[in-house]
């Protein structure tokens, strides 16, 4: 570290400047501090760049596609803005050497245990790069950084989206070489296209690098073309590699990208790692010694220069002409004689736009279990206000009336879908805890509001409310149970619970709401308040309970996204609810097509912002694009599966509303079975396609029975109840791996976005189921859809999935 000086700034958004780490290629890397004490990294773009209006694009773009990037082996980005003057980003800061000091100035080439552990932690982070939709294109050993846990890929400055830059980019005309000549794979040399499996070829020059101190095609010193002529022509050297390693570091180095191993099939090969230290004793001494002058570091006064040297300014290009065998800067001489030169420091950091996810080093919330029991309170919150709108109905006699374009029963849906993806952004923008805490205390309002109705607007109003604040409860509560829940067997039991929750909760409390509406003794003003009580206990409890990871801080809420949203999911959400009444006439079929284009307009303007409601990232991953579909084809929803077991239930039990309410608790049971005691622990071993497609079809098949005993007269309460368990246990398997891919492999930053989406296509969904049964009973069409979605969304879905440190099961 150096100090500061004259001209540098003190500080940096919430950050106090303490220290000068180094130079990157567009700016300025300092030490900083929040007003917690936090350590952090500051890269401070240079002024020229920041006025070149081409660049500020880039750089928002790669700020936002560094938020994308999980996994534990990756440096997080905390804080940035890009919209500032002069744009900045802070990073976690790892203090640490880089694997290039360690290895060729300080201790030489790394035992054979260190280098697999080395090779696996660095196929997990590229895997998590990729995933986001990026190429690192820079994998070096200095931008490996050596921790006592485990390495650190940093410096993302020049990975970037796939599809983000052009070739008549800020990038080509400064004529910048891309990637470092040591580390370069073939096809980069040769200036084709690059893919993932480009960092590949890198990772195998890394791991020869650590094992035997030499970089793979010898040193540079022979001039940089033919240095680079032997990378795309000649095959490597590997002598001094482990006779272990050889076959997986041949691999990586093949000439041909399409034959080259995947990070995850490294990670396979690499398996199991070696028990105990994964560094030599000598390493893990200096890297204590390290963090121990971390915790001890002061500022010091800047450092002034003689009063008659001219005001000097860093070129930033300089850092773009060191070679990679020249190291980082050496410390500078002591300023007189005599004066002991200070200690050893942590290397230089120099990311541009590093990874996103949050610290692994943070521990699991000591609370969390009874986080995840408020979570679960505020969605059946959100379940019952919306069941109680049978209520209002029943205490104003407005059954089928309309008052505008939609009534008391069909208000609360239409608003609550058509602001979902709106409150997710929320939720990502001031944190989901306080999002979660500011619906419930909405919803609590609304019941009261609605209890006080005294005219049928009021009562409009109250119901109106009440699923704009669930908008915000629904996404806020999936967010925090996928931050919360990081390690996998955590994660899949969590999800299990949740999911049972979110979807058969409505059923579990279909038997005093039957009790109720058969007896009469509960009139619709206390049936109005039935879920305040709920929303403030679980209000309570979010507050004491529960803590929130990063939000997104440099951002604006995307008004005209919402807009999009607001339109295209309503026209959806209203066009399916008026099927059944106007029998798909020519207005609604026009409302349904308008519906489906202006979200077609939204994902196109979603793409195009780099701080968008929906990241694209988000809807491109072929994983969660089968969960969307499964659950719309299923109609997996209160409003759609529910609806239709209730039709059904009430058409062969002579609308005996407590029998139907039993029966749906026989289903709770099935489907809480199904999530918590089979998919919970089985995902690992046999993937989410086996889980998924048996679910739907045990679901499917469970409908169909009960079709069948209602056609063969034997539908009396003792089948139906028995009968019940079959398709809840079915949705239970299916339901808990759709919601933990959905949210998986999403950075917390935008794990409401990602929560919205998928509660939106289930809101979608059961609209489309409650439209598509019919009135008769028969569950026919339901069970098809589930058999549909078996078919259709289940192939998008991966084999099987991984699980990593960070918890979160990504798709291999």
């Amino acid at each position: 570290m150096d100090p500061l000086l004259p001209g540098d700034p003190t500080r940096v958004g919430p950050y106090r400047l303490i220290a000068r780490l180094g130079e990157g290629g567009m700016g300025l890397v300092y030490l900083g501090r929040d007003e917690d004490g936090r350590t952090v990294a500051v890269k401070v773009v240079q002024a020229d760049y920041a006025g070149h209006q081409e660049f500020r694009r880039r750089f928002a773009r790669e700020v936002a596609a560094a938020r994308r990037v999980g996994g534990s082996w990756t440096a997080a980005v905390l804080d940035a803005d890009p919209e500032a003057g002069v744009p900045w980003v802070a990073t976690q800061y790892i203090p640490g050497p880089d694997l290039h000091t360690v290895v060729a100035k300080d201790f030489g080439p790394l035992p054979e245990h260190s280098v697999r552990v080395l090779a696996s932690r660095l196929a997990h982070a590229l895997r998590a790069v990729h995933e986001a939709g990026l190429i690192h294109r820079d994998l070096k050993p200095s931008n490996v950084l050596v921790t006592v846990d485990g390495p650190r890929v940093i410096d993302f400055g020049i990975a970037r989206a796939m599809d983000s830059l052009s070739a008549n980019s800020l990038l080509t005309r400064t004529g910048m070489l891309i990637g470092s000549p040591g580390f370069m794979s073939p096809e980069q040399v040769r200036g084709l296209e690059l893919t993932p499996a480009s960092d590949v070829f890198c990772l195998g020059a890394v791991l020869v690098h650590a094992t035997t101190g030499r970089l793979l095609f010898g040193a540079a010193e022979t001039g940089l073309n033919a240095h680079l002529f032997r990378v795309a022509e000649e095959e490597p050297d590997l002598t001094g590699v482990p006779e272990s390693l050889l076959d997986l570091v041949r691999a990586c180095l093949h000439k041909d990208p399409a034959r080259r191993p995947t990070p995850s099939q490294v990670v396979e090969r690499t398996a199991p790692e070696p028990a105990g230290e994964w560094l030599p004793s000598a390493v893990l001494a200096q890297l204590g010694r390290h963090a121990a002058q971390l915790l001890d570091f002061a500022p010091v006064p800047r450092a002034e220069p003689p009063a008659d040297a001219p005001a000097a300014r860093p070129d930033p290009r300089v850092a773009l002409a060191r070679a990679e065998t020249q190291g980082p800067p050496q410390p500078r001489a002591p300023e007189e004689p005599g004066t002991p030169a200070p200690p050893p420091s942590p290397p230089a950091y120099t990311p541009t736009t590093p990874a996103s996810g949050p610290p692994s080093s943070s521990g699991p919330h000591p609370r969390r279990w009874w986080g995840l029991a408020a979570l679960v309170l505020a969605q059946l919150t959100v379940l019952l206000q919306a069941g109680m709108g049978l209520w209002p109905a029943v205490g104003f006699s407005l059954r089928m009336s309309y008052y505008g374009p939609v009534s008391v029963l069909a208000v609360h849906g239409f608003f609550f879908g058509a602001l979902l993806l709106s409150g997710g952004h929320l939720a990502d923008l001031v944190g989901r805890r306080r999002t979660l805490v500011i619906g419930l205390a909405g919803v609590a309002s609304a019941s009261l509001l609605g209890a006080l109705a005294a005219n049928p607007a009021m009562m409009i109003a109250a119901r109106a409310l009440q699923g704009a604040f669930a908008a915000l409860v629904t996404p806020a509560a999936l967010a925090l149970v996928s931050t919360t829940f990081t390690e996998p067997k955590e994660r899949r039991k969590a999800f299990g619970i949740y999911a049972s929750a979110a979807v058969g909760g409505v059923a579990f409390m279909m038997l005093p709401i039957g009790v109720m509406l058969q007896m009469r003794t509960v009139g619709w003003r206390p049936g109005m308040l039935a879920a305040a009580p709920l929303a403030l206990i679980a209000l309570v409890g979010a507050r004491t309970a529960l803590h929130d990871g990063p939000r997104r801080t440099g951002s604006r809420f995307d008004v005209p996204g919402a807009l999009l949203a607001f339109v295209g999911v309503g026209a959806l959400t209203f066009g399916l609810g008026q099927g059944r009444e106007f029998d798909w006439a020519a207005p609604v079929t026009a409302v349904l097509l308008g519906g489906v284009a202006v979200l077609g307009v939204f994902l196109w303007w979603q793409a195009r912002r780099s701080d968008s409601l929906l990241p694209s990232y988000i809807v491109r991953d072929r994983g969660r694009v089968g969960c969307y579909l499964a659950v719309i084809l299923s109609g997996v929803s209160p409003l759609g599966l529910f609806g239709a077991l209730t039709f059904h239930l009430l058409y062969v039990q002579d609308d005996d509303q407590i029998s139907a309410g039993i029966g749906f608790f026989f289903l709770f049971v099935g489907l809480l079975l199904g999530a918590t005691q089979v998919s919970a622990r089985l995902l690992d071993r046999v993937g989410p396609r086996i889980l998924i497609t048996a679910g739907l079809v045990t679901a499917a098949a469970g409908l169909a029975l009960l079709t069948v005993i209602a056609a063969a007269g034997l539908a009396f309460v003792g089948y139906t109840w028995a009968g019940m368990l079959v398709p809840g246990f079915g949705l239970g398997v299916a339901l808990m791996p759709v919601y933990s891919i959905a949210t998986d492999a999403v950075v917390p930053q935008d794990s409401g976005a990602a929560s919205a989406a998928l509660a939106t296509s289930q809101h979608l969904g059961g609209a489309l189921g409650a439209t598509l049964v019919p009135a008769s009973g028969t569950l026919w069409p339901v069970a098809g859809g589930f058999l549909l979605a078996a078919l259709l969304a289940v192939p998008l879905l991966s084999a099987r999935t991984r699980t990593t440190r960070t918890g979160p099961m990504t798709p291999a």
